[in-house]
């Protein structure tokens, strides 16, 4: 069963189109690598199935429907950019979350605040990425989502810190839900993918299982290089 189905989806910039009549599913239950290199859409593709950008051509479904409300209130994002308001302190952040989403819970949030190290008094425009990188996650984590969109999920903290946020994602998102992460880090998160998805020149190149597209031994890496050294 497809948590997300994609049928001739086509977006353009102006003159310059980023996704060029595109189709694929992708299955629920899984943890799914979003790959590509940078500028091949996969922002923009994760805005789309966001509902955060609707000018495009195609079809686009998420667990059955088109974009809108009703996806909004089952997938939780997590942007590259911030989304929180320099003012805000972190206990700002987590009453405006409980205030919008019926699925956040609250006391679980706080708890990985603290877990974090985060002081629930500091403003976010006083911390460092690193630190409103920890507070995103624990907002978007503390959510009952059916699907979790990361994009770029650790690309602002230090290597050191990486294993204990990839095992901090892995510990607190909903069981039977969803994961797809874009990242560059594949090395890092290697380890946790069970289906993989390539997007390069504005098409997809590669759409299968971690275990089919490793089964002679390759590393997802080996097979990155190996894909987009064809297309480009």
């Amino acid at each position: 069963m497809s948590i997300i189905t994609v049928d001739g989806l086509t977006k353009a910039y102006g003159s310059h189109t980023v996704l060029n009549n595109i189709s694929f599913d992708l299955p629920k239950g899984e943890v799914i690598g979003l790959f590509g290199p940078n500028g091949c859409g996969k922002t923009t593709l994760m805005k789309i199935l966001t509902g955060l950008i609707h000018d495009y051509k195609g079809k686009v479904l998420v667990d059955g429907n088109a974009p809108g409300e009703q996806t909004k209130a089952i997938t939780a994002y997590l942007p590259e950019q911030t989304f929180v308001h320099d003012w805000m302190r972190n206990i700002d952040a987590v009453n405006y979350f409980a205030d919008f989403y019926a699925d956040f819970d609250k006391e679980k949030a706080l708890d990985m605040l603290s877990r974090f190290g985060l002081n629930l008094k500091q403003k976010s425009k006083t911390m460092s990425k690193g630190m409103q990188e920890k507070l995103l996650l624990s907002l978007v984590m503390s959510r009952e989502a059916d699907l979790y969109i990361l994009d770029e999920p650790m690309g602002g903290v230090d290597p050191a810190t990486r294993a204990s946020i990839l095992d901090f994602i892995m510990e607190n998102y909903a069981q039977k839900s969803t994961l797809l992460i874009s990242t560059h880090l594949i090395n890092d998160l290697e380890s946790v993918f069970t289906h993989a998805l390539f997007i390069g020149g504005g098409k997809v190149l590669l759409n299968d299982s971690v275990a089919e597209i490793t089964k002679d031994g390759k590393h997802i890496e080996d097979v990155f290089k190996e894909v987009f050294s064809n297309v480009w």
